[in-house]
């Protein structure tokens, strides 16, 4: 690329100082979207301000000026995290700590604090996103940062821009061969190699342990990947598709929580707890980050997850058949379990056993609870009064809305009675509430239904969008059975998905124009979904158990850590000989008129002189004129007239008789 104009105008050093701000600015991108307003438009400020001075010529600011802007910048870094340690107040440091550097480069080590505080921030990124797309930025960043060192480095004539990216590139390129040596062969270490404490405040999208008016419904609004689900054999209907997550038992007249008592599912005699038909259906779940220990699973769960990393924790199914585990979830985390959907839970026990789950607090929702008492006479039989209640819905000006109105102290009353708008928890608490008020045990389940089929990998995607709360009640003789009053609002939810029940705007709509679902926009997402998949479950996820499969399938079976590492070794050894090779071959032959040339160099450098490597043949025998006598100069002057004549002269003659009359006249300079 030929920048005339460009270079013209600027002179090198200009040229070269904008090429590192601008591959700085690079670096900081993919940070911009996790640190505060603040700091990003610090950072524009400062890199403009040193972009201004690169192109106005004038001199970086003095110390007592950038010192109370960084003072005033670690302030603020304090007041926003209230520390100065973590990973958020780390990574915004270490942004600032970049953009302040450039204003003060006074020697060539200070280009070199910037290049690698440049990498080292990019390293960073992976913090909060491991995407291929994260990839990509962070590869593209490091062939600018390349160039710009590069650039510095040139002490004659430089070459145009796009040669010097072509060998930043080259020497990027260079190193992924042993980088993917290094990642498929380098022994796999359980859980993070390093790590910075938690932040409290660096939250996930997702789930709480908690349940109120408009907490899914906001959640509905996210398309971000929650887990991901294969099938072993048969993927159940869609309406069957529900993803147990949390058990909330406990109603304090507003919110539902869960219960403080839990107990683990370990004996035998626990196992009768509940009792499984049908067939089991074993699914594999790659579970997306969510600072949460609860695993989800197919309703009902039957039994432990399995985990694929064996990081020490133990995963537990509770009485309640919640899946979690004793750390949050702040990695990808896969693994297997089966469950049945056909089950009778508690089926049992007895009223006084389930007595918990009919707990009222008092003083709220009065309305509520006289229309349950009034139907509760009605309808003595406890299924005819849940149809009574299911119908109820179904017949009322009930609707399903993404944006319920807000609901005040007595929630259910008004949402009963008045606003008649809601989402699935305010179904599910109202009909639980009705439950617990008609003397009929009940509680909320929250977690995922339904999901979509990527037909590219064959992988259910379940988003945030698919978070869901549904109701459990129990039955004398029956047990706890779901009740999803949602479904009898707005069947098409359960049915189909949430598209489908409440119409989406924006680029999620547009991905939904098809009738059947199957439009452009949405398969070029499935494509990329899946390719992020492939990603993750073959970057992201290879561990030591994938490691000790793909070994197993080479030929390398019980390979323990010395193995491993001789095996990288002779791998790295032979890649950086296949690398090598092409530059041995590519080495400047010399031809036999140049060796008797340097023949000759190397005696006179043991007579009298070296010759200099800038120094022709006539430059060099003026040289030795002075310091050889006269006899052996006389035949010095014979031989480097003639190479001359030889090298440079327009018909010298055959090659081989030359060499041959040199051989000769070297013979004699003795």
């Amino acid at each position: 690329m030929k920048l005339p104009v460009f270079r013209t105008i600027l002179s090198r050093d200009k040229a070269d100082t904008l090429l590192l701000i601008f591959a700085c600015a690079f670096v900081l991108l993919p940070h911009a979207d996790h640190v505060k307003w603040w700091v990003n438009a610090s950072c524009v400020l400062l890199l403009t301000w040193r972009g201004w001075l690169t192109l106005s010529g004038r001199r970086l600011p003095p110390a007592w000026l950038l010192l109370p802007v960084a003072m005033m910048m670690m302030a603020g870094v304090y007041l926003t995290h209230r520390t100065f340690f973590g990973r958020e107040a780390g990574v915004t440091m270490l942004v600032l700590l970049l953009t302040c550097k450039l204003l003060e480069m006074h020697a060539k080590r200070d280009l070199f604090v910037v290049i690698f505080l440049g990498f080292f921030l990019l390293l960073t990124s992976f913090f909060y996103q491991q995407s291929i797309f994260a990839a990509i930025l962070t590869l593209t960043g490091l062939c600018l940062l390349l160039t710009a060192q590069l650039s510095f480095h040139y002490t004659g004539l430089v070459p145009p821009l796009l040669q010097r990216l072509k060998l930043g590139a080259g020497i990027l390129g260079l190193a992924i061969p042993l980088t993917i040596i290094a990642f498929v062969l380098f022994p796999r270490i359980q859980g993070p190699l390093w790590g910075l404490p938690g932040d409290a405040q660096s939250g996930r999208s997702g789930l709480s342990n908690s349940m109120s008016p408009g907490n899914i419904s906001e959640l509905a609004q996210s398309e971000e990947i929650a887990f991901r689900v294969k099938f072993d054999k048969f993927i159940p209907a869609k309406p069957q598709l529900y993803w147990r997550g949390i058990v909330m038992n406990k109603f304090d007249g507003r919110s539902w929580s869960q219960e403080e008592k839990r107990s683990s599912y370990k004996t035998d005699q626990d196992k009768n707890w509940i009792k499984y038909g049908g067939q089991a259906i074993r699914q594999e779940i790659t579970l997306e980050a969510n600072g949460q220990n609860w695993l989800f699973a197919l309703d009902m769960p039957a039994g432990k997850p399995e985990l694929e990393t064996n990081t020490g924790t133990v995963a537990i199914i509770n009485r309640l058949m919640e899946t979690r585990r004793e750390q949050v979830t702040n990695d990808r985390l896969k693994y297997t379990i089966e469950s049945y959907t056909s089950y009778a839970l508690e089926a049992g026990s007895n009223r006084e056993m389930v007595a918990d789950s009919l707990k009222l607090p008092e003083g709220y929702n009065p309305r509520t609870l006289a229309f349950a008492a009034t139907l509760r006479q009605q309808y003595p039989d406890d299924m005819q009064l849940i149809w009574a209640i299911l119908n109820y819905f179904r017949r009322e000006a009930y609707s399903y809305t993404l944006e319920p109105p807000r609901l005040g102290r007595n929630s259910a009353d008004e949402f009963l009675f008045d606003t008649k708008a809601g989402f699935c928890e305010h179904y599910a608490s109202a009909f639980v509430l009705l439950m617990r008020a008609a003397n009929i045990p009940a509680r909320v389940i929250a977690g995922y239904q339904g999901g979509n089929l990527n037909s590219v990998d064959g992988y259910i995607e379940i988003r945030q969008s698919d978070a869901h709360a549904w109701a459990e009640v129990w039955l004398e003789g029956k047990g706890w059975i779901r009740i999803d009053p949602t479904a009898a609002v707005a069947p098409e939810r359960v049915q189909r998905s949430l598209n489908y029940a409440v119409p989406r705007q924006g680029l999620v709509g547009l991905m939904n124009l098809s009738p059947n679902g199957i439009s452009f926009f949405n398969q070029v997402r499935m494509q990329w979904s899946a390719v992020n998949n492939s990603w993750n479950q073959w970057v992201l996820n290879y561990n030591q158990n994938t490691q000790r499969s793909l070994l197993n399938s080479l030929g390398f079976m019980k390979v323990d850590w010395a193995q491993l590492t001789l095996l990288f070794f002779i791998a790295t050894s032979l890649i950086l000989g296949l690398i090598s090779l092409p530059l041995i071959r590519n080495r400047p032959r010399i031809t036999a008129l140049d060796k008797v040339y340097f023949s000759f160099c190397r005696k006179m450098e043991k007579k009298t002189a070296a010759r200099a490597l800038h120094e022709g043949p006539k430059t060099y025998l003026e040289r030795l004129r002075n310091s050889l006598p006269a006899a052996e100069f006389e035949n010095a002057e014979r031989f480097l007239t003639l190479y001359a004549s030889a090298r440079y002269g327009k018909d010298p003659g055959p090659e081989s008789t030359l060499i041959r009359r040199l051989k000769t006249l070297l013979a004699a300079c003795r």
